[in-house]
């Protein structure tokens, strides 16, 4: 890009346009994830949609790459690229609460702490993800797991509508509505077809949760998991939990003498009365001896800020994802033999359940392809050190290797990294076929593509 070029696009954005020969260049080009290292040619923080529009028009006109940024969680690192355009909406963040509709729009830069902190101040919430600095954008059209799922569904499924920007630079509304068939494939297909300028959810009313991480000795993983396996087939749709494995941090609820020792864990979220709690855990406590629990009520915002401290923005993570119909005892038997290998404090593997009200909605309803599932998996590996970067990587393959003969050949797009674009039909399920022709209309020529990408 040329200083002509950029003086140009300075004239025509309210936002901030840096270059690289600008001061704030090299933070504007990192993303969450420490290992992705790009320079694109501009970053484009957008004011208001109508930069996006500009922006959009400017990447097209010049045949330039093109990244979307929200959150910038993407493992793969889809919200930045090498010498091309990023699109970045930190600077537009705004949410606005209609409490007797109960419903909210947002603004495509908004996270989940921005997020939940507005709409909790209303008594309300909608299923978001588990880490509070992930863009509300990026997790909504992949799908949107949280503690939410089971008794609210997916994130996409609370989507009324969203304000889009498409490739041949229009600003439209997708809802069941308007433009609905682009309405569907954004509820699942990503970002593959435009640029989500706001987005407009319902809420339910929800102020206050019994949650909590409770530690097991790992010696316990088998019996974890089957108890795990049993539970969630008949647990009540206010019940959100999951088994993990985690290297005990430095926290007070832990004995000083075992910091730093591998557990298995249940991470639970009772959203229902949290007077209830209590009793609702109790099953938790009766599977195997808690070692270690930080447990009790919470407001709803703050278990989605839990686990931050082990997640920073710049640390080096690698992933990989698979959905799960079965947890059979072979597959069991992978995770006693992979998941206490678990390389960091930061490094862990969570088995999501999709069941209960995701499963109310149809396959074919919206975009995202795999409601028979009952499981979403993730393998990931966290550290702040280059040098492990191989052998941490090679840890989640091996893992991700020994479980895929019990998983779906498909796994949440949102837990892809960039070496699973072999995986993009079987990702995206049935629906895919009919997401490349809403593609081929939308976005012809692959504008959108730095992302888990359907082919026009």
């Amino acid at each position: 890009m040329t200083a002509r070029t950029a003086s140009e696009l300075r004239e025509l954005i309210r936002g901030d346009v840096i270059v690289p020969d600008d001061a704030e260049f090299e933070a504007a080009r990192k993303v969450h994830n420490g290992m992705i290292d790009k320079r694109p040619a501009v970053v484009v923080r957008v004011a208001n949609a109508g930069d996006a529009m500009t922006t959009v028009n400017f990447a097209r006109d010049n045949r330039l790459d093109l990244s979307v940024r929200g959150g910038g969680h993407s493992g793969p690192g889809f919200g930045t690229n090498d010498g091309g355009v990023v699109l970045d909406f930190s600077r537009m963040r705004g949410v606005r609460v209609d409490p007797v509709a109960r419903t909210v729009r947002a603004e495509g830069g908004t996270t989940w702490g921005d997020f939940n902190a507005a709409t909790h101040a209303f008594g309300l919430a909608t299923t978001g993800g588990v880490i509070s600095t992930t863009g509300i954008a990026g997790l909504t059209l992949g799908g949107g797991i949280g503690y939410l799922s089971r008794g609210h569904g997916l994130s996409l499924d609370n989507l009324i509508s969203a304000d889009v920007v498409t490739a041949d630079g229009r600003m439209v509304i997708a809802s069941e509505n308007e433009n609905a068939d682009l309405f569907w494939a954004l509820r699942g297909g990503g970002g593959n077809f435009g640029v989500c300028t706001s987005l407009e959810y319902k809420l339910q009313p929800l102020q206050n949760v019994y949650w909590g991480p409770m530690f097991y000795e790992i010696e316990e993983t088998e019996n974890i998991f089957k108890f795990y396996r049993d539970y969630i087939k008949t647990a009540p749709r206010e019940m959100g939990c999951f088994p993990a494995f985690q290297i005990a941090p430095p926290l007070p609820f832990i004995p000083e003498n075992r910091h730093g020792d591998m557990f298995a864990a249940i991470v639970a979220c009772w959203s229902g009365d949290p007077a209830e709690g209590e009793r609702q855990f109790k099953a938790f406590h009766e599977v195997a001896e808690v070692k270690a629990e930080m447990v009790g009520p919470l407001p709803y915002p703050a278990i989605n800020g839990a686990f931050d401290g082990l997640f920073p923005t710049g640390i080096r993570q690698y992933w990989k994802g698979n959905f799960v119909k079965e947890l059979t005892d072979e597959a069991i038997a992978a995770h006693v033999k992979h998941g206490p290998n678990a390389p960091t404090v930061s490094s862990t593997m969570h088995l999501y359940p999709i069941d209960g009200a995701c499963q109310d909605v149809a396959a074919d309803a919206t975009a995202f392809g795999h409601r028979d599932a009952n499981f979403s998996m993730v393998i990931i590996a966290a550290s702040d050190d280059p040098a492990h970067d191989a052998a941490h990587t090679k840890w989640v393959r091996d893992y991700s290797d020994a479980v895929a003969p019990h998983s779906e050949p498909g796994g949440y797009i949102n837990f892809m990294d960039d070496d699973d674009s072999g995986r993009v039909q079987d990702n995206y399920g049935g629906n895919y076929e009919r997401l490349v022709q809403i593609k081929r209309r939308y976005d012809p020529d692959n504008l959108f593509r730095i992302n888990q990408n359907i082919a026009p």
